[in-house]
């Protein structure tokens, strides 16, 4: 991804100057929901490293495995609670838009792009200073 390229977290600055020093550890995330931001453009990006190291350690699994069919297409915060600078605790509501690539190869026979949305409540504590994410609860895709 170019330096200068907008960030895939939707915030419309350029990847340099937002995720990409949050991704590299140069900087934390002041807010939970910039936290969430960053690690939305690790899953794009494919940055499991990030990932791991912004997940409470209670909840994290021992590795992130990535879905070589799926990509990640736009991301939409819809709602936040507290979280902020100041705070100990903080919700993230999102919807991530993706496509995943049925069997048959990028743009192969037979091959078909599912468009789908994950949309998420995510919860995020503060440890020792740092934002991590702790938990998401799912909704319902038919609900």
């Amino acid at each position: 991804m170019s330096r200068r390229s907008a960030c895939p977290c939707g915030s419309g600055e350029p990847w340099a100057s937002c995720c990409e020093p949050l991704l590299r550890g140069e900087r934390a995330a002041a807010t939970a929901e910039q936290l969430m931001r960053s690690r939305y453009a690790a899953f794009v990006v494919h940055d499991a490293d990030h990932l791991l190291a912004t997940w409470h350690p209670a909840t994290r699994p021992e590795r992130i495995d990535f879905d070589p069919r799926l990509r990640w297409t736009g991301l939409r915060v819809l709602r936040t609670e507290a979280g902020g600078e100041d705070d100990a605790k903080g919700v993230v509501e999102f919807a991530a838009d993706h496509v995943i690539t049925e069997p048959g190869g990028h743009g192969g026979p037979g091959t078909a792009d599912r468009p789908g949305t994950l949309h998420e409540t995510s919860r995020f504590s503060r440890r020792e200073g740092r934002w991590v994410y702790v938990r998401g609860r799912l909704h319902d895709p038919g609900a």
